[in-house]
């Protein structure tokens, strides 16, 4: 078995901005290209280490970098400095649903989305009914996508993630959609797959959650490395920190 399943050393991602632009060819040549775009930082200099079946949650205010950082473990990202590596099937529960087709089924975008995971036919055809039966969705399962509303998108595109039984989870305030029903389903299938020994990283507002469910967790400020250490010592530290008074300058 290998000795983590996530290492991250110094991971930073860059994007640029263009504080200043030209609308027109006559605005381009008589007052020039502009400004050069501004380098931002939403993630810089992080490091940290998970071992399998360990569980990281982030927290941080918004704008913080946390979705940053699962983007960039999840590799929807590319890092612009530092290494990441990631170890095992990975699953994400980020933006759910945007990857369906409207006008396929629901059962269709089900098929489509399990090749774009890399799981097999026999595997499709076995979890087919299983991943129908957690959406509860089965009257509508062979309606188009376009009808659905937005939390039965939701439903249908948890029911598709976890079916893959990832090594990797990696969660984006999933827990927080859907109605109550829903929300205690995937909460209780999300303490099952971490159970089998599968590593998550979670980013969630809710503490609670956290502690519930991480070993650790990692603070960002500003993209940076605020804290890192056992879950119950960071969301007690940042509970406090949220409690303080504001000290902005007159």
């Amino acid at each position: 078995m290998s000795d983590f399943s996530i290492r991250a050393v110094d991971l930073s991602k860059r994007f640029r901005q263009q504080t200043e632009r030209r609308t027109s060819l006559k605005e381009l040549f008589i007052r020039g290209r502009g400004s050069q775009p501004e380098a931002f930082y939403p993630l810089r200099d992080v490091s940290f280490t998970l071992k399998p079946g360990e569980s990281m949650g982030i927290l941080g205010r918004n704008g913080a970098g946390k979705s940053t950082a699962l983007k960039v473990i999840a590799g929807l990202y590319r890092p612009t400095s530092g290494t990441l590596e990631v170890k095992g099937r990975v699953s994400t529960l980020l933006e759910l649903g945007a990857g369906f087709h409207p006008e396929l089924t629901g059962r269709e975008n089900i098929q489509l989305n399990a090749v774009l995971l890399g799981l097999s036919r026999a595997h499709m055809d076995e979890g087919l009914d299983r991943i129908i039966d957690f959406t509860g969705l089965r009257d509508f399962i062979d309606e188009p996508i376009k009808t659905y509303s937005s939390g039965m998108k939701v439903r249908l595109a948890y029911a598709i993630a976890v079916e893959i039984e990832p090594d990797i989870l990696i969660i984006d305030e999933i827990i927080a959609v859907g109605d109550q029903d829903f929300r205690e389903q995937c909460f209780a299938h999300i303490k099952k797959i971490r159970q089998s020994g599968a590593t998550m990283v979670i980013v969630s507002h809710s503490m609670a959650t956290l502690s519930e469910l991480c070993d650790t967790a990692l603070w960002l400020d500003k993209g940076r490395t605020h804290m890192l250490g056992p879950v119950d010592e960071v969301t007690q530290a940042y509970a406090a920190s949220a409690a303080k008074p504001s000290t902005a300058a007159n």
